[in-house]
């Protein structure tokens, strides 16, 4: 399979935009009351935990839990961005 031709211009990229979309995401993964897994870029995860909504992403389990700001700001951002008739 050939490489694919990956043309984004890393340097434009409105990294808050991608921390609030991956932070709504990260709803669809909640288990166990708090726990979400953390199956996003490294340093995503790091800057949602510096910012107080999740706790430390550097361990060897396979989730983080959401803190109380964390699990609101991520049902806000969920239904903000993909509940129907929102947009």
């Amino acid at each position: 399979m050939e490489k694919p031709d990956v043309t984004i211009d890393w340097d434009a990229v409105d990294w808050e935009s991608v921390d609030r979309a991956a932070l709504a995401i990260m709803l669809l993964g909640l288990h166990e009351g708090w726990r979400t897994w953390k199956g996003f870029d490294w340093e995503v995860l790091d800057r949602l935990y510096q910012k107080g909504f999740i706790t430390n992403p550097k361990s060897k389990a396979k989730s983080v839990a959401f803190t109380e700001r964390g699990i609101t700001e991520s049902q806000q951002l969920f239904e903000r961005l993909f509940g129907r008739g929102t947009k």
